[in-house]
C-alpha cells in the first residue's frame, strides 16, 4: 500500500490488469469515456452532414422543377398571346373582305340598275320601231 502511495505521488499507477501506467485509473476510464463520446458525436455529426446533405440536394430538385414550370408556364402565356394576336390579325383581314365585297356588290347592284334602264330603253325602242312599220 505504501508503495502504491509512493508510485501515486510520482505519478504512476496499477490499472485492474496489474500493469503500471502514467494516468490514474480513474483519469484513463474517463478519457476512453470521452474518447467514446467524441466518436458518438462524431458519427451523429456524419449523420447530421448526410441529412443535410439530402436536404440540400432535394431543395435543388424542387427549385429546377419550379424553374421548369415556371418556363412553362410563361411558354404558355406567350403562346395564347400570340394566338390572340393571330385571331386579331385575321379578324382585321375578313372585316377588310367584308368592307370589300360590300363595295363590290354595291358597284354590281348600280351597274345592274344601269343595265336594267338600258335594257327597259332598248325595249321601248324596239317596241317603237316595230309600231312604226
Amino acid at each position: 500500500e505504501m508503495a502504491q502511495a509512493a508510485l501515486g505521488a510520482a505519478g504512476l499507477h496499477f490499472d485492474e490488469l496489474n500493469k503500471l501506467r502514467v494516468l490514474d485509473p480513474e483519469a484513463a476510464q474517463q478519457t476512453a469515456r470521452l474518447r467514446e463520446e467524441c466518436g458518438a458525436f462524431l458519427d451523429r455529426i456524419v449523420e447530421f452532414q448526410k441529412i443535410v446533405g439530402s436536404l440540400i440536394e432535394l431543395v435543388d430538385q424542387l427549385a429546377k422543377a419550379a424553374e421548369t414550370e415556371k418556363m412553362k408556364a410563361i411558354g404558355a402565356r406567350n403562346l395564347l398571346k400570340s394566338i390572340a394576336k393571330q385571331r386579331e390579325a385575321q379578324e382585321q383581314q375578313l372585316q377588310a373582305l367584308i368592307a370589300e365585297k360590300k363595295m363590290q356588290l354595291e358597284r354590281y347592284r348600280i351597274e345592274y340598275e344601269t343595265l336594267c334602264k338600258i335594257e327597259a330603253d332598248q325595249n321601248e325602242f324596239i317596241d317603237q320601231f316595230i309600231f312604226q312599220k
